[in-house]
């Protein structure tokens, strides 16, 4: 599929579920169009917000300084220990690192730990199959925020997705983005990539958009592949410059990071951390 067939199938699905809900998409101020290509007068209203690292469709350099804050520092083993997450919460606060990236479980430990800190404490919800109903997403959510989190890494309803089940999905994104937005979080929505075809991808990053979501997300790091140069390129490409793209599953090194980043990826979901901010320094 090239950018043109892309852009042509984006369109559509917006407008058809936009058309049944009798909703909108708000353009650009200055253009008056839902941009989904780099503009001047964006940019610079982003700039203006305080924004000291921005994403492109171009490839871009990745300069060691700024990397660990393009890090989600991850661990979502389900034997990890609590003196793992008090260590993974140590490591962020001493690199930098944007966020930690636990189970829902240790949420109040790691809030505790990175109190006073930059560094937020982000989980995931609905995790890992997404197939949950969408009221325990959104109660695991709210419990979520009461308990210290502010970025919620929501795994999609995959099955209805692959089933055509559109407005279902889009209406199971949105019901965590209200809950998420209205307790001062974001949310990341990880399509699992690697259960999709590329039409099923854009489709996801699409209705992830329409239901306000803030990043679209590869993978959730237990599926059956991680993330693609391939994916996250789609992924910037179906989203525009509006959103944020995570990159997460089997990034290991400093080269696999530039590689997603030149890409399109403004986030990254590692473990491999701390070996690939050394490796920057180095």
């Amino acid at each position: 599929m090239n950018a043109a067939e892309l852009q042509q199938l984006v369109a559509e699905i917006g407008e058809g579920i936009l058309a049944r809900t009798g909703r909108s998409v708000s353009g650009c101020s200055t253009c008056g169009q839902a941009c989904t290509d780099t503009c001047a007068a964006k940019t610079q209203e982003i700039v203006r917000a305080g924004a000291d690292r921005l994403s492109s469709c171009a490839r871009v350099a990745v300069q060691a300084p700024g990397i660990a804050r393009l890090i989600d520092h991850t661990l979502l083993k389900p034997e990890a220990t609590r003196d793992q997450v008090v260590a993974l919460c140590r490591e962020a606060r001493g690199h930098g690192f944007a966020t930690v990236c636990i189970n829902p479980y240790w949420v109040a430990t790691a809030a505790g730990e990175l109190a006073g800190s930059a560094v937020k404490v982000c989980t995931v919800v609905g995790f890992p199959l997404g197939a949950n109903t969408t009221r325990v997403k959104v109660a695991e959510t709210e419990e979520a925020i009461r308990s210290g989190a502010r970025e919620i890494d929501m795994v999609i309803n995959v099955g209805a997705l692959r089933s055509g089940d559109y407005e279902v999905v889009e209406a199971d994104i949105r019901g965590v983005v209200e809950m998420a937005h209205r307790g001062g979080a974001l949310v990341k929505t990880i399509l699992e990539t690697a259960l999709l075809d590329d039409n099923q991808k854009a489709i996801a990053c699409t209705l992830a958009k329409l239901a306000g979501a803030d990043f679209v997300k590869t993978s959730t790091g237990f599926g059956p592949a991680g993330a693609t140069v391939h994916d996250v390129a789609l992924m910037r490409l179906t989203v525009g410059p509006e959103m944020g793209v995570k990159a997460a599953g089997g990034i290991r090194t400093i080269e696999d990071l530039r590689r997603m980043v030149e890409a399109g990826a403004t986030r990254i979901g590692a473990s491999a951390s701390v070996k690939i901010v050394e490796a920057a320094a180095g």
